[in-house]
């Protein structure tokens, strides 16, 4: 039913009321004229003769007829034959109208709950194109995904799982240190593709300050290299991209961004003197990563390595710069870090051709427990040697026992373990100004740093 076509607000035209009884007429007696009803009678005149009952007399057929008076129940005018019309038509439609609906509704309830022939069938998108945008990260997942591989180390005492990046076409695989560590001498390290394939792994050089080590494989053709990026054009806020293998669920793709640059972070070991101790200057990232994802790329929107994942701070983390990744604990909180991809060029370029990665050094001897703000040279050598190595970067600088370095390159450094992160981002001979305090002054010095060969 339509609403608004009657005035009463029902939905419905009104039905018009029977028109009133016709004036001038009794239900049973003879019709009257109303030109020769009561007639008056005049004194002193004979009456008037009685009116001829004959029905034609004074019949004028260009009269217009009276109305005839009839006896019994009055005939309907055409206005009030088609109210009636109406009224008559309105039941049976509203009927129709409210069976239609009962009926529809019990069959579209049953179409619903059993479908046609019983069966449900549900609605579907239908196929479409599966290619997606270039920067999109399902686009970069798609270009990315055949340059990664995930590793599984197994040595005398431990065994692990972590990813690796194809360099080139020979084979050559990047990943962490620490990945590769537990296969020893005897280690088998098996290397699996994205494609499905599985080969086997040698280590040709590893690196315990860098944290990076290149495994290659051999029998492997149609091998896709990583586009390498440019870590230096990395700003806070870009987004990015992690590939790996946490906790052994091979190719998992993540997102996030560029939290923050330059973060001083130590990783690894636990020797006294720190040999085998990480310092990285490291990108710090949102992108979820964990155990597992360590010697995997972090990505830009234009799908180029800018870094390799090498740590987590856990929830558990209780201090002394440890890498979450490696307790086994609990998983990211958001705060992963990787090796910055223009050092880790510099390292698997030396791993490859010479099996070792050299370290730019200063030339001094650190004092490592000092408490103070800055970096204190020693007082005193280790073992035989001077604080300061005579005809050593430090040496020819002007540096002295004692000295406390403030600053490196007029960016601030609070420890000993910031002056070898900061120093560990350069290369040998890049050239260094720093800032130091002596005997209560403040002065500055400029310093080309020196190499020496890693573990």
């Amino acid at each position: 039913m339509r609403p608004g076509l009657g005035g009463d607000g029902s939905g419905l035209e009104p039905v018009a009321s029977p028109a009133p009884p016709l004036s001038n007429a009794s239900a049973t007696g003879p019709l009257t004229p109303p030109d020769l009803a009561h007639t008056p009678v005049v004194p002193g005149q004979a009456p008037a003769p009685a009116p001829s009952t004959n029905p034609w007399h004074r019949y004028d057929p260009w009269a217009t007829p009276a109305p005839l008076q009839q006896t019994g129940t009055p005939t309907p005018t055409p206005g009030q034959q088609r109210a009636r019309t109406r009224k008559l038509l309105v039941g049976p439609a509203l009927v129709l109208a409210l069976l239609s609906g009962g009926i529809g509704g019990v069959v579209g309830a049953h179409l619903e709950r059993d479908g046609i022939g019983g069966d449900i069938v549900l609605p579907q998108a239908g196929k479409e194109d599966s290619r997606r945008a270039p920067g999109s990260v399902a686009g970069i997942a798609a270009r990315a995904l055949p340059s990664v591989v995930t590793l599984h180390v197994t040595g005398d005492e431990e065994s692990g799982t972590g990813t690796g990046i194809v360099l080139d076409t020979r084979g050559h695989i990047l990943t962490n240190n620490h990945v590769v560590e537990s296969a020893g001498g005897d280690g088998r390290i098996s290397v699996s593709f994205s494609g499905g394939q599985t080969v086997k792994g040698k280590v040709v050089g590893r690196d315990t300050g860098y944290d990076l080590a290149v495994v290659q494989v051999s029998g492997v053709r149609g091998l896709t290299p990583m586009p390498l990026g440019n870590s230096d054009n990395v700003r806070v806020g870009d987004p990015v991209v992690a590939i790996g293998a946490p906790f052994d669920l091979d190719n998992t793709v993540t997102s996030g961004i560029i939290s923050a640059k330059e973060r001083p972070i130590t990783a690894g070991g636990e020797a006294s003197d720190g040999s085998d101790v990480s310092y990285v200057d490291a990108l710090q990232t949102d992108a979820p990563i964990n155990p597992g994802n360590s010697g995997g790329p972090l990505l830009d929107a234009q799908g180029r390595l800018v870094g390799v994942n090498s740590a987590i701070r856990s929830a558990d983390y209780g201090g002394g710069g440890g890498d979450g990744t490696e307790s086994g604990q609990a998983g990211s909180i958001g705060l992963g870090f990787a090796i910055p991809v223009n050092q880790a060029k510099r390292v698997a370029e030396e791993l490859i051709n010479t099996g070792k990665a050299t370290h730019p050094v200063i030339g001094v001897t650190l004092d490592m427990e000092y408490a103070g703000d800055g970096a204190r040279v020693a007082t005193k050598g280790s073992g035989d040697g001077p604080a300061v190595t005579a005809g050593g970067p430090g040496a020819k600088a002007g540096l002295k026992a004692g000295d406390v370095i403030t600053r490196v390159d007029g960016e601030p450094v609070h420890s000993g373990n910031e002056l070898i992160v900061r120093t560990r981002a350069h290369r040998p001979g890049d050239h260094l100004r720093l800032t130091l305090r002596r005997g209560g002054k403040e002065m500055t010095l400029s310093l080309v740093l020196g190499s020496a060969t890693g573990d």
